[in-house]
């Protein structure tokens, strides 16, 4: 694996881990509630997805290696593009349910390097 890769790669684990820690005791309606926190945490998403970019770039192998990166690349689109459409509960959902195998699966990506 190229340094690149593996900055990529680290790049998705912090801001996941960011992500992690800025919603750590907070609750979908607190989540709703803060400006602050939306955009912090939608602001890593977006890094999340061009860091997944940048890979992609550099060796398709890799992104093929994580099964939902195209639609984590397209999360970080609509962020980008469609900052008026976002919900929360998506948003939320996303936290919760995906974000967790992620950065497992990266971790071990970067273990395999």
């Amino acid at each position: 694996m190229l340094p690149r890769e593996k900055d990529s790669l680290r790049d998705v684990l912090k801001a996941g881990r960011a992500i992690q820690k800025f919603t750590a005791g907070a609750s979908l309606a607190q989540y709703a509630e803060s400006d602050l926190l939306r955009s912090a945490v939608e602001r890593q998403f977006t890094i999340l997805g061009e860091a997944l970019v940048r890979l992609r770039d550099i060796n398709d192998d890799w992104v093929d290696r994580i099964p939902d990166a195209r639609r984590i690349i397209g999360f970080r689109n609509v962020l980008v593009h469609g900052y008026d459409v976002i919900a929360d509960d998506r948003v939320w959902d996303a936290i919760h349910t995906n974000l967790p195998e992620l950065l497992g699966l990266v971790s071990n990506l970067l273990d395999e390097a």
